[in-house]
């Protein structure tokens, strides 16, 4: 039985003392430069958002997350908050939640979002178990947008000015719309920029309650060096107290926020996320995750007997893996994702083969190779027969062998990788 929602201790005040909460570091890239953040992820002295002491892989924040649980027995929530953006990196976001809601389904689950790159993954988002998501929303206005935004960045196209702002807005109306249309609770997140939007706060609040958001956080800058906005004043309490009071009559105001960091563990009140760094850093280098959770091996084969097929040729990929008798046995043949996206297309990938601890194939490009090993895939390129590849990697795990009988027979790159290195 999942946990109620009333312990999640952001959005309901009177549980932050009792339910804690852990940020999952995994997600580092970000798709937007606002004039007030500088993301650093070492610097464990300070308290808000962006920063992390390290940056975890899907398979090692399971672990982490283990342990977490030993050493704070009060944690009901698991949230990604980036230290980039969750849906900048939504490959390891919706990887880290599918394993979280296998080996943790007690848990609420959440994220925390710009919005931009939200639209395309609110289905996953809710299938994955999703019941809390938080969307920062600073302006409706797409001129003091322009002054809040340095760069918007959606796939390779970079937008500057009223255009890059226009685009963000339109992405978070959306965002906040659908995970309300989804049944995930919404929060928004507004940071309160003197002299920049301050004067605008119950325009946003109208639109977050329209779009059918039940809580808004108006969080206040917090100056950061070296950001344009490094001059502003942060917002005395009582200016915060005052706004809160207006913006409360159009939907209601979360009044405890902690800022808190991309790495965030224990209570709100009780933060112990300079005590775990060392748990944290531990855990961020951990090999791929335990071979038992990935019972298959996937081969990229012409006719199926031989380890002969570059990987950016193959457009399906048989699953193997062991039979009851110390051999091996064919479980099912997997599409691969259409040709020619991308580094996109090698994420899809990793998410077609998670349940695999190996691709086997005869050859491939640095970009494929780097991103699935990122998802704790191991690619091999070699060349024989399936079976005797299959003994090596599933009995001695010595895959030299394998990599060194490649010669001549893998062909040159097809092309099918956009440019991206196939």
């Amino acid at each position: 039985m999942r946990i109620s929602t009333d312990q999640h201790p952001c959005f309901n005040r009177n549980s932050a003392k009792s339910c804690g909460r852990v940020h999952l570091p995994v997600a580092p890239r970000c798709n937007i430069q606002c004039n007030y953040c500088n993301r650093k992820y070492d610097c464990v002295n300070e308290s808000r958002p962006g920063v992390a002491s390290a940056v975890l892989k899907p398979h090692q924040a399971v672990e982490y997350m283990r342990r977490v649980l030993d050493l704070e027995p009060a944690i009901r929530v698991a949230g990604i908050a980036g230290p980039g953006d969750p849906l900048a990196n939504p490959a390891e976001t919706l990887e880290t939640l599918r394993l979280m809601r296998e080996h943790f389904p007690h848990l609420l689950f959440c994220l925390s979002t710009n919005g931009l790159g939200a639209s395309a993954h609110l289905d996953d988002l809710a299938a994955l178990g999703v019941t809390h998501a938080t969307v920062t929303l600073n302006t409706v206005d797409p001129e003091i947008g322009a002054r809040i935004y340095s760069f918007v960045r959606d796939g390779n196209v970079l937008y500057r000015g009223r255009a890059g702002a226009e685009l963000l807005l339109s992405r978070q109306l959306e965002a906040i719309r659908g995970f309300a249309e989804r049944g995930i609770l919404v929060k928004v997140n507004t940071i309160v920029l003197p002299g920049i939007n301050d004067a605008h706060l119950l325009d946003v609040a109208r639109t977050a309650r329209d779009l059918g958001a039940t809580l808004m956080n108006l969080v206040p800058l917090h100056p950061t060096a070296d950001t344009p906005f490094a001059s502003l004043a942060e917002p005395s309490r009582e200016v915060m107290a005052s706004l809160r009071d207006q913006a409360g009559v159009l939907v209601p105001q979360m009044t405890h926020c902690r800022r808190c960091r991309a790495d965030a563990v224990g209570l709100l009140g009780q933060d112990r996320s300079m005590e775990l760094a060392p748990t944290l850093a531990s855990c961020a280098k951990l090999p791929p995750s335990d071979l038992a959770d990935r019972p298959y091996v996937a081969v990229a084969t012409r006719e199926g007997m031989l380890v002969n097929q570059h990987l950016g040729e193959a457009k399906s990929f048989q699953i193997w893996g062991r039979d009851g008798n110390g051999g091996f046995r064919l479980a099912e043949e997997r599409q691969a994702p259409p040709l020619g996206c991308g580094p996109s297309r090698w994420e899809d990938l990793a998410r077609t083969l998670r349940d695999c601890r190996a691709v086997l194939c005869a050859a491939l490009g640095d970009k494929p190779r780097a991103i699935l090993q990122e998802h704790g895939l191991t690619p091999v390129e070699g060349s024989g027969f399936i079976e005797e590849a299959l003994s090596t990697v599933y009995s001695s795990g010595n895959l030299d062998s394998l990599r060194g009988r490649r010669k001549g027979l893998a062909t040159p790159c097809c092309g099918a990788g956009g440019g991206e290195g196939c």
